[in-house]
């Protein structure tokens, strides 16, 4: 039956080599049970609310991938996407995180409407494209200033703003010795180097407190009481549902947020979804990829899914190339990956305990620098793309905010272009875009 739905010989691979193949990709992004509560409880969230919403959101948005698209593609909430959740649209724009679970709905439908819609190809026209790989690559130095600011390698300053902290401190030390470890699984190309970085950087925090190196501090992972649980923290599913007063009380801001929402996820979720459709031969000589409506279809009901769990937008995860490479090339890939989210669940608590911020610094410092790598990519002979990537990413970096660091980029590509006598090239689209960010730069409307 399995054969008959997957098409297992068509595809060339096998049952065997599908669930081992979940297994790879499930732990490639396991990292994400650690990382998602720890970012998103500095949002006010309860970290034991954010696992049981991520674990379970993952779950099954990935079973909904595999039955839906028959793509072997993870889903998880986006890297990048919890950061413009809580440090941005909670933390910077004063909202609960009802308000932002709710903001995260409504983009979700938005993006529902846009996949269903055809409208994709006309969206992806009207952003430069040197544009969208300065965003994506600003978010990637934003996670890494995240990781290292967790763990306590970057500190505060009261005369430079920010100065390097004392590496003797235990969580700063651990953090450093785990983005080492990580980043020489990487070079050596370790099948799921992040997971096993954390794994490793975990136990060795283990051993330091157990030689009472950090022993007692909230930083440091340790072994909890309790390692099997029945008992799930529930408190967070449905409660986007109390966020639509505050959400549709202030239009500008609703705007921002949906926007800088939608436009990462969707970008983030197309190159993706094309890289992954390409690795499995999906995309034929047009660049047409096989099947990748209905992988959009299920990527943007998983950002629903997320939003009602109770986390920020569950995405498609390139992560997912790990599991293709050693032979996964259809559906039954993604929901192996999805059961064992599920049953992750039922190890919460020393999943919370191992993985804490000192743990997780290497993932977010790692993952921020795979993302900075498509700078190579932009157009640097043009002052204009230049500049615009250049403010976006050093303005979302010390300004703590994503959003405004895409306002930044789009205002000064706009007025650079202008400049240049070039104003014709600029769509309709980016004259809204440009005027809508500079009310929210100069008035915070």
């Amino acid at each position: 039956m399995l054969d008959n739905y997957f098409n297992f010989k068509e595809n060339g691979t096998d049952f065997k080599t599908e669930i081992l193949a979940g297994i790879t990709t499930f732990l490639a992004m396991a990292y994400i049970l650690g990382v998602n509560p720890t970012m998103l409880a500095d949002g006010g969230m309860p970290a034991s609310g954010v696992f049981f919403a991520t674990a379970l959101s993952s779950g099954i948005a990935c079973i909904i991938m595999g039955i839906v698209s028959k793509y072997p593609v993870g889903l998880a909430p986006g890297m990048g996407l919890n950061a413009l959740f809580t440090y941005t649209i909670i933390l910077e724009m004063g909202n609960t995180w009802e308000t932002a679970l709710a903001a995260v709905f409504v983009s979700s439908i938005v993006f529902l409407i846009i996949t269903v819609s055809g409208l994709r190809e006309k969206i992806l026209n009207i952003i430069p494209n040197d544009l969208k790989l300065g965003i994506g690559a600003g978010i990637g130095f934003f996670l890494a200033f995240l990781g290292l600011k967790s763990c306590g390698i970057i500190t505060s300053d009261p005369s430079t703003f920010v100065t390097m902290g004392s590496l003797l401190y235990p969580p700063a030390l651990l953090a450093l010795i785990g983005i080492l470890i990580t980043l020489i699984f990487y070079v050596q190309k370790v099948p799921a180097a992040v997971f096993f970085g954390l794994l490793a950087t975990a136990i060795i925090g283990l051993i330091f407190t157990f030689l009472g190196f950090g022993a007692g501090d909230m930083l440091m992972p340790s072994i909890p009481k309790q390692i099997i649980t029945l008992n799930m923290d529930t408190t967070l599913v449905g409660g986007f549902s109390r966020g639509f007063g505050q959400l549709f009380s202030n239009i500008p801001n609703l705007i921002i947020m949906i926007f800088s929402l939608v436009f990462v996820t969707f970008f983030d979720t197309t190159g993706t979804l094309m890289t992954i459709g390409r690795q499995c031969g999906f995309v034929d000589e047009d660049g047409n990829a096989k099947g990748i409506e209905k992988a959009f279809l299920s990527d943007a009901l998983a950002g629903i899914i997320g939003s009602v769990c109770g986390t920020s937008t569950v995405t498609a995860y390139v992560e997912s190339a790990t599991g293709i490479g050693i032979g996964g090339r259809t559906g039954l890939t993604a929901i192996v990956t999805g059961i064992l989210f599920i049953l992750s669940i039922f190890i919460s608590p020393l999943i919370l305990s191992l993985f804490t911020s000192s743990v997780t610094a290497a993932a977010l410092v790692i993952v921020g620098i795979l993302m900075v790598s498509q700078l190579r990519e932009v157009n640097w002979n043009s002052l204009v793309i230049s500049a615009s990537v250049f403010m976006t990413i050093i303005i979302m970096i010390l300004s703590y905010s994503i959003s405004i660091g895409i306002a930044w980029g789009f205002l000064i590509y706009a007025l650079g272009t202008i400049a240049k006598g070039r104003y014709k090239e600029m769509g309709l689209g980016i004259w809204i875009l440009a005027i809508i960010f500079l009310l929210y730069l100069f008035f915070g409307l």
